[in-house]
């Protein structure tokens, strides 16, 4: 892929406390939402369910909902359950995800399989999705409850997408991009794009918002890739080079893979099969991703998409919302740095 990269415009330290400033009143009401929600007579399910809702995660998806709400000046309440079906569809998500990627640490902490074991985690997983639908229903909107289950069915496809290019060295550039617009990208767009549903806007601005969604959630998936070469478990919550270890091909990989010699290409191709994927290759992989410039040009990429998101704003009236959304971006990339 050849793209032009815009430059981001320059903020001191990005952070997301805009956003967070701006939906905290909304979101308190989703919380309240989730926490009723996620409540079973099976004990094992808040028990588990809580573990990770509880983690520390930003609240960042059901927050863009909330905040693409602002942005419309919407003052009604129907988002608030709306954000929390996101935020379930996310969570499922990640039970799910750390069962097939055997994972021990999701933000810091030991995943649910890991203390629970993987059948309650794919159990509680689908009990959070159908939580999600519930709401989607009470919600009444045929036209949000086409936007947020097809999102549902995509992300699956781009779960398994991702699966099946496990491995695989030869994965194109354009094929990895469809797998993360798929499995990360789609969501951030549905949630900001049911805001202008609840808002009675017109199709010009749903489009706007979706577009906004998909361009930073591809942006935050480039950087999550980038950033698993080159931080650490503190940092990043999970453990350094997982994706190296699991043989995900990922951006960096690829780039890597294409720019290097024949010697560097039969590397990745014994370290992505798990032949030889210890710290001693991980250090190595590292040294390639610097010399063929990999994680540089997947950050560049990164602020390629983080600008089309911003662009998208363009149209909105300026006020504290949308320079909130636009931090948000900001710092989303700015994670890597």
């Amino acid at each position: 892929m050849t793209a032009t990269i815009h430059s981001l415009p320059k903020r001191p330290t990005p952070s997301m406390a805009g956003l967070m400033a701006l939906t905290a009143p909304g979101l308190t009401q989703v919380n309240h939402v989730i926490i009723d929600r996620m409540q079973s007579p099976v004990a094992l399910i808040p028990e588990l369910a809580g573990h990770l809702i509880a983690g520390g995660g930003k609240r960042l998806r059901p927050m863009l909902t909330l905040g693409c709400a602002a942005l419309l000046d919407y003052a009604g309440t129907r988002h608030h359950k709306l954000a929390a079906a996101v935020e379930f569809i996310h969570t499922a998500t990640l039970l799910h995800d750390d069962v097939v990627d055997v994972s021990g640490l999701r933000r810091g902490k030991p995943t649910a399989n890991r203390l629970w074991g993987n059948p309650a985690s794919v159990l509680v997983g689908d009990f959070l999705f159908s939580r999600s639908f519930e709401l989607m229903v009470e919600d009444g909107s045929l036209k949000v409850l086409k936007i947020l289950s097809s999102a549902s069915s995509i992300i699956a496809e781009g779960e398994v997408a991702q699966l099946t290019a496990q491995r695989n060295v030869e994965t194109s550039e354009d094929r990895y991009l469809e797998i993360i617009t798929a499995k990360t990208a789609a969501l951030f767009a549905a949630a900001c794009q049911i805001a202008a549903i609840v808002a009675e806007r017109n199709a010009a601005t749903e489009a706007a918002l979706e577009a906004y969604g998909r361009n930073l959630g591809i942006a935050f998936q480039l950087v999550d890739d980038a950033i698993d070469y080159v931080s650490d478990a503190d940092t990043m919550g999970k453990d350094s080079g997982d994706d190296f270890r699991d043989g995900k091909i990922t951006l960096p990989v690829i780039l890597a893979y294409a720019r290097g010699s024949e010697e560097d290409r039969e590397f990745w191709r014994r370290a992505m099969s798990g032949r030889a994927n210890g710290d001693t290759e991980l250090a190595r992989a590292g040294t390639l991703l610097a010399q063929t410039n990999a994680v540089t040009d997947t950050l560049a990429r990164a602020r390629h998409y983080g600008a089309r998101a911003i662009d998208t704003l363009a149209g909105f009236p300026n006020g504290p919302a949308k320079t909130a959304l636009t931090e948000t971006v900001e710092f989303a990339i700015a994670r890597a740095y």
